[in-house]
């Protein structure tokens, strides 16, 4: 239940805690949270006096806006400095009087689910999903399992800043702190429910997760379902968290799938979150073929409305080309799963996702769950004869795409790049070329230091050439 908006008033006209360190912290100019909650290098932006003030700030803000008085659920990835973060996040939320169920190592759907299902204030994941092991970051979930609004997240952020403040600091009173790891079995009773009696038998299944939060989790999702399960980075390793592996890094899966002539395999990220599939043959099933072929199994069942899909920009021409033929229709949004949500819950649509693999399905779950997604692919492939790539043979052909990271440290750069007059005349330039038969995308990564360079066509030459040439433009005019 949502109560009244929060009332917040200036800094100014309050005394602020001296306990909380607010005087030795220091905040970047640009905005904190991105496209996934706040994220940074660990010990550098995300330090334990912030976490210690993001969990006091975010814990007021929470206790103006929602009326239930549960507990604020944390979970963490397997990077080394999520138990230091963690630590300063529960100090921060028992300092506003908040009681704090700390999950341990979980992945991220595992604090969305459970915090819909135990009646929390809210829930928080500490990871930096796929980023590599020394990032680390914040996301947030509201009571009912979905990502805070972007109006509660400012609020916590101008908390932060200082420039408005929730009038409730007065409270004396203390959260305590618990650790829950046994409900890690409650979700995954809820993993299992949509698939009663899920037999696999015969199916071989590689699982690489990733060294981070799927370890322990996935592997018992799969567990009683008859499947030949194979193992790789299955366990938590904070130093080598999606190094050379995972979603991000196919090759040893797909030479997995060689060694063990697996009939299908799957890649988790850091958080479990997204999943990418790769097949008999090796070849990859990204999040545009998951949508697929889920989309057309609800579309003959009739249970997708307006036999509407909902993705990204990303999406490939290919698969959105391919879902029109079905008679379906496809809705792009900015990058990011918290759009795509947004305009599910808008259209009312209960189907999208990404191409990189966060799929969201609303008759099952309110985010992305990669282990729910690989259970659910597994489950379409055993119904059809164990065969993942006579699916991806049916399909479609996907349009050549290749992404280019340009890494551009300064802030303001990443974020006013459309001012460059020299890389906007090379995305006219190569818009031009490629007419109809291609496109242009180019956009700063919210999670990292980088701006992305995608483009798509027809002919793989083209794809090649713009790419390159645009984002050497960047690298001249933005990296530089």
């Amino acid at each position: 239940m949502v109560s009244s908006p929060a009332r917040l008033v200036s800094r100014q006209s309050l005394s602020l805690p001296s306990g909380l360190g607010w005087n030795s912290l220091e905040l970047p100019n640009s905005q904190l949270f991105g496209t996934d909650g706040i994220r940074g290098k660990a010990g550098d932006l995300l330090n334990a006096p912030l976490a210690t003030q993001i969990g006091y700030w975010a814990g007021q803000v929470l206790k103006q806006h929602y009326a239930t008085m549960g507990p604020v659920l944390l979970g963490q990835d397997s990077r080394n400095s999520g138990h230091m973060l963690a630590s300063a996040l529960a100090a921060g939320l028992t300092s506003a009087g908040l009681e704090v169920w700390n999950l341990g190592l979980c992945p991220t759907a595992a604090v969305a689910n459970l915090s819909s299902a135990v009646g929390a204030m809210g829930g928080i994941m500490i990871s930096a999903s796929h980023n590599p092991p020394e990032d680390n970051g914040i996301k947030f979930f509201g009571p009912q399992g979905t990502k805070l609004s972007a109006d509660i997240q400012q609020d916590i952020e101008q908390a932060l800043r200082g420039q408005r403040i929730p009038h409730c600091i007065g409270d004396s009173t203390w959260g305590q702190c618990h650790t829950r790891p046994e409900l890690i079995e409650k979700y995954l009773d809820c993993l299992r429910d949509p698939f009663p009696g899920l037999n696999l038998n015969g199916l071989k299944v590689v699982l690489d997760m990733a060294w981070g939060a799927a370890a322990g989790v996935a592997n018992r999702a799969f567990a009683n379902t008859a499947a030949d399960v194979v193992e790789l980075h299955g366990l938590p390793d904070g130093d080598r968290i999606n190094v050379n592996c995972g979603s991000t890094h196919l090759a040893p899966l797909q030479a997995a799938i060689r060694e063990y002539n697996a009939d299908i395999g799957f890649a988790f990220d850091g958080d479990a979150d997204r999943v990418i599939a790769v097949d008999a043959q090796g070849r990859v099933v990204d999040g545009d073929y998951i949508l697929y072929f889920w989309g057309k199994t609800l579309k003959e069942a009739q249970r997708l409305p307006e036999d509407l899909i909902v993705s990204t920009v990303m999406a490939n021409l290919g698969f959105e080309r391919a879902w029109q033929a079905l008679g379906g229709s496809l809705l792009r949004t900015k990058v990011g799963d918290q759009h795509v949500y947004a305009e599910m819950v808008q259209r009312g649509a209960m189907l999208g996702g990404e191409q990189s693999g966060h799929i969201l399905c609303h008759h099952y779950s309110l985010t992305g769950d990669g282990i729910l997604t690989a259970l659910h692919l597994a489950n379409l492939v055993q119904q059809v004869g164990g065969s993942l790539a006579a699916l991806v043979d049916q399909s479609f052909q996907t349009y050549p795409q290749r992404l280019k990271n340009v890494r551009v440290e300064d802030r303001d750069r990443r974020k006013n790049w459309q001012t460059c007059d020299l890389v906007m005349q090379a995305i006219a330039q190569a818009e031009a070329d490629m007419g109809s038969t291609g496109r242009v995308l180019v956009r700063p990564s919210g999670t990292e230091p980088l701006i992305r360079v995608m483009v798509e066509a027809e002919q793989r030459s083209v794809v090649d050439r713009w790419t390159d040439h645009i984002a050497d433009v960047v690298q001249v005019n933005l990296a530089s």
